[in-house]
């Protein structure tokens, strides 16, 4: 018998219903199909539970669904934001991958969406999607880039089948929609593994809340609450009601956004995120995987860290690439074997080369790190340095709003050269 495909092999399911299983956490809604998957791939069995979170219920949702209150627009818009799920997990999907995720944005216009014709609106509504990936190494990825056509249309149906109410009985959606995710992705990436580096998360963080969270909220309900500030504008609902869902969204949203932090922080290296925990760059995915990437050292780069968490956006953006092989810029090999070398002047000096500025410069920063800077991006740092060093000491910025200032003129000057 001819050796199958990971794809074929994929294929082979043996389906066991195991029921609906309640949450763990006091009010959170989260659903299973539950489906137990059991795969045999290279003569290795393996389960894989398949989960669909979705927002709990609250009270406030029976007048907010009810037309007569509301108004149909706002009640349609209503029941698909608390029926929709907020994300599906796939937990070790194959030996190589503990934890697949998909975050979802609401999809408000499905008969479009689902439309053919309007193939561009689906794309456009894919790229909110957050598609996150922890290997067995436990590095973690973003495979936006790798969604398929298929995978999102898949996606769509699923999300139709919410608005028709039948997700929740129903467990055969989330079996095609896994198999698509089996054939398509796992497949492809077993094919390319020379590619797995060029996905690493650079970008995001893990807190909830906070700026490039993996968790933000900006585009996963935008006709929601535009029709909601509309209802307000109208007078079709009072500013009382107005605030009461305002509370709820944010309330079962945090409830959600901890449940997905809790499942990817919990598939992580603990000692890596331990390395974190000194710099007030926070859980930052690109600087995470950036420790993760030399186990030998973690000690060094997280001393860095420490002390210039300003720059972690500059250092995942620029030194991952370095460590994956993809990028052989010299001063960045240098930046890294100064980095790794655990040596302060040596870092200090390869980090002010590269950069183009004085040694001096970096070593004020280094002794006095701006907690009110934030993490400005990885392109803005250069540009931000040379403003910093064409100022006298005294004319330094003394507080946030100062700060956030001297980053405006700073993003002017690096888009005008850009």
């Amino acid at each position: 018998m001819p050796a199958e495909r990971p794809a074929e092999t994929l294929r082979r399911v043996c389906r066991t219903q195991t029921g609906t299983k309640a949450s763990s956490t006091p009010g959170l809604d989260w659903r299973a199909p539950f489906w137990t998957d059991t795969f045999l791939v290279n003569r290795v069995v393996w389960v894989n539970p398949v989960e669909s979170i979705f927002a709990r219920a609250l009270p406030v949702d029976t007048d907010l669904r009810d037309a007569g209150v509301c108004g149909p627009e706002l009640a349609h818009l209503a029941a698909i934001y608390c029926d929709s799920p907020r994300a599906l997990t796939f937990r070790a999907p194959s030996p190589d991958w503990r934890l697949m995720m998909l975050i979802l944005p609401l999809a408000s216009r499905l008969s479009l969406l689902s439309n053919p014709i309007f193939a561009g609106l689906a794309r456009s509504w894919g790229l909110g999607v957050r598609f996150i990936g922890v290997d067995r190494d436990g590095l973690a990825y973003d495979f936006r880039a790798l969604l398929s056509d298929r995978t999102l249309g898949l996606l769509i149906e699923l999300l139709a089948a919410c608005e028709r109410g039948t997700l929740r009985n129903e467990a055969p959606w989330l079996d095609v929609l896994f198999d698509a995710l089996a054939s398509e992705m796992l497949t492809m990436l077993e094919r390319r593994r020379e590619d797995w580096a060029r996905h690493l998360d650079r970008e995001h963080r893990l807190e909830p809340g906070v700026a490039a969270s993996l968790f933000a909220h900006e585009d996963r309900y935008p006709d929601f609450m535009a029709r909601l500030r509309q209802a307000l504008r109208e007078h079709s609902i009072d500013t009382a009601f107005y605030g009461r869902v305002l509370r709820s969204i944010d309330a079962r949203e945090a409830e959600v956004d901890l449940r997905l932090h809790r499942i990817v922080l919990g598939q992580l290296d603990v000692q890596t995120l331990a390395g974190l925990h000194g710099s007030t760059a926070g859980l930052h995915l690109g600087c995470y995987n950036w420790l993760r990437l030399a186990p030998r050292h973690q000690h060094a780069r997280a001393h860095l860290l420490a002390r210039l968490p300003w720059m972690a956006h500059f250092l995942a953006e620029t030194l991952i690439p370095v460590e994956t092989g993809s990028a052989c810029h010299v001063l960045d090999l240098r930046l890294r074997q100064a980095i790794d070398a655990g040596q302060d002047r040596l870092a200090i000096e390869a980090l002010a080369d590269r950069l183009g500025v004085n040694p001096a410069l970096m070593r004020r920063l280094w002794r006095e790190p701006p907690v009110e800077l934030g993490v400005p991006p990885a392109w803005l740092v250069p540009a931000l340095l040379h403003d910093l060093e064409a100022m006298s000491p005294q004319e330094w910025p003394r507080n946030t709003a100062a700060w956030q200032a001297l980053v405006a003129s700073a993003g002017e000057t690096a888009l005008a050269v850009r």
